[in-house]
């Protein structure tokens, strides 16, 4: 009886170590599913060529106003820091010494007439007198030197005339031209002096106004090649479109063009200088100030990109995951370009047709199998547009 027993006991115990067994081996073939991840494939699209570059913004007109006779400055005539026409005035110098020198050349003038008068009347008598041979040849002749003398005296005085009256014009200085005018850098009693060309202040045209920028030799001979063999689809010069990045972050508010490309080399710095002219009319952009330009210069036919959410940038480089073969991830280093809107433009790494990873990246790891959920979109890239 016992032995039945001991029996049974151990026919139950294989039984129970073979549906444990048996449940072990039914939970190692149930192995998880893949993650799921979304998928954008990499079409070719046409796409903004972009350059960014620094750069610094210029008057587009100075003129430094500087003294053109001796004096001492009676008044200031302008209001520093602001708009002023051409020919405005803005200093006064003591015009009494000018006015003095300009009233001695009157009266040289008039003496001189007078001469060249007589001159000519001394001239007409003799000439009926030598006719008769009242008069000898040489006389008459003296009579005529004489004259012309004369005239020529009073030439010469009227120019003296002239150079007086502008100095005396001078006494009251004018802008040469329409801008902003700068603080003044002499005050009411300063002396002067012509020889010295004395800085009396600067007039700056601000609307419209410049931005210059260098860009490298090398990758502007890059662009050139791109259009010849037609990968880059180029503009006319003055509708390249430049965008400003002030130095707030700021976007400025209205879109110029590039009106300048040097055709000479820097030699030390191996640049080629370059200028775009905006509107200015709030005088937001001044001279000496530093900007950030984005210059489309043109368009990529055959570009690459891929939403912002499916890259990673880390200290060694930008990578994205691809969706090889058999469904396995890779990991896929790239050279980002520039970022339009909420696309990266690629210039490396990928090309058409392949799988790149957008949703789902946080369940995945490189060299393990995924389920393609379905296919992200993406916006539209944005096109480029004609300048303001």
């Amino acid at each position: 009886m016992f032995e039945q027993r001991r029996k049974g006991r151990i026919a139950f115990l294989a039984m129970a170590c073979a549906t444990v067994l048996a449940a072990c081996g039914a939970d190692q073939q149930q192995a998880p599913p893949p993650p799921e991840v979304k998928v954008y494939t990499i079409k070719l699209v046409e796409i903004p060529h972009v350059v960014e570059l620094p750069g610094r913004v210029q008057a587009v007109r100075t003129a430094e106003v500087r003294a053109r006779v001796d004096g001492i400055i009676e008044r200031r005539l302008y209001q520093e820091g602001t708009d002023v026409r051409a020919d405005a005035p803005l200093f006064r110098i003591d015009p009494r010494e000018m006015q003095a020198a300009y009233d001695q050349a009157s009266g040289a003038l008039s003496r001189a007439q007078a001469t060249a008068r007589n001159a000519a009347q001394v001239v007409e008598r003799y000439k009926p007198l030598v006719e008769k041979q009242a008069i000898s040849k040489q006389e008459y002749d003296a009579a005529v030197a004489a004259s012309a003398q004369a005239e020529a005296d009073v030439v010469s005085a009227q120019a003296q005339v002239e150079r007086a009256n502008l100095d005396l014009d001078y006494t009251i200085v004018t802008a040469p031209l329409a801008g902003r005018a700068g603080r003044a850098q002499v005050t009411e009693g300063a002396l002067v002096k012509a020889s010295e060309a004395t800085l009396l202040t600067t007039i700056e045209q601000l609307d419209p106004i410049y931005v210059n920028f260098t860009q490298s030799a090398s990758e502007l001979l890059k662009l050139r090649r791109d259009i010849q063999e037609g990968t880059v689809k180029s503009l006319p010069l003055d509708r390249v479109r430049v965008t400003l990045t002030l130095e707030d972050g700021s976007t400025y508010e209205k879109a110029g063009h590039l009106n300048f490309l040097d055709m000479a080399v820097d030699s030390s710095t191996g640049s080629i200088s370059v200028r775009a002219e905006f509107e200015n009319e709030r005088r937001l952009l001044l001279p000496g100030q530093f900007v950030r330009a984005r210059v489309e210069a043109g368009e990529i036919e055959n570009g690459i990109v891929v939403p912002q959410r499916a890259v990673q940038v880390k200290p060694e480089g930008a990578t994205v995951l691809v969706v090889g073969k058999d469904n396995v991830l890779e990991s896929r280093a790239v050279k980002l370009g520039l970022l339009h809107g909420t696309l990266w433009a690629i210039e490396s790494g990928l090309k058409a047709g392949d799988k790149v990873v957008t949703d789902g990246l946080q369940h995945v790891r490189t060299g393990a199998p995924v389920r393609i959920e379905g296919e992200a979109g993406i916006p539209p890239v944005p096109a480029a547009k004609k300048p303001n």
